[in-house]
């Protein structure tokens, strides 16, 4: 079973690593990183890179893709040769994923048309445009199609398509391996719980990177 994991330049690390944590320990699970080019593609902050093994050319038969997202997804949103692998591959995936604003980039190359879906709650707001039906929820599996809201989120889609796979408990046995047993110090991990003026400040500063992006 492969697992392909697509990297590009200044996506979030969680969003792939944490997928990357739960699905590459289920039995049989061949991890791959994915990129336009080989080699290291750097985060957001510019300090971490992860490398990329093999090329778009390289990976055709994916069981399970997984793509993240990140201030850098917004380079990735015009059609051409991202797109057109993605969609080559998700005819034969068994599962198609992303991760946080990667559900914009699965939804720009025409996969979630008619499709409920969900993104970083900073972006729910663009799935419309591409034909999705936004939801607030963590998880969301529509058919094959299994998104994830913000980065976190990433690492319970993971286990909860473990699940799917092999089997609650070897989802389990994952869980446990990892220990994610999240006991956050704030209640402070969605809009709908975050102080108002935490939740503004975060508005501000992404509509602030967004207009130096342009």
């Amino acid at each position: 079973m492969q697992l392909a994991i697509l990297l590009f330049d200044r996506f979030t690390t969680l969003d792939a690593v944490g997928p990357y944590e739960t699905l590459s320990r289920l039995p049989g699970a061949e991890a791959v990183f994915v990129g336009e080019r080989t080699g290291p593609h750097r985060n957001e902050l510019g300090s971490l890179g992860l490398v990329a093994d093999a090329t778009l050319a390289e990976v055709t038969a994916p069981d399970i893709l997984v793509v993240p997202g990140g201030p850098g997804q917004a380079a990735q949103m015009a059609d051409g040769p991202l797109h057109e692998w993605i969609r080559a591959v998700d005819a034969g995936t068994t599962w198609t994923t992303s991760v946080c604003t990667g559900s914009l980039i699965l939804g720009a190359a025409g996969l979630l048309k008619g499709r409920r879906a969900t993104s970083h709650w900073l972006a729910l707001d663009q799935l419309p445009a591409l034909g999705a039906e936004p939801t607030g929820e963590r998880v969301v599996f529509d058919g094959k199609y299994v998104t994830a809201a913000g980065v976190s989120s990433g690492i319970d889609m993971g286990l909860t398509l473990a699940g799917r796979i092999a089997g609650d408990t070897v989802a389990q046995t994952v869980q446990l391996g990892i220990e994610y047993d999240p006991q956050p110090p704030y209640d402070a991990g969605s809009p709908d719980k975050a102080p108002a003026e935490v939740t503004a400040a975060l508005r501000e500063r992404s509509r602030f990177l967004l207009t130096q992006q342009r």
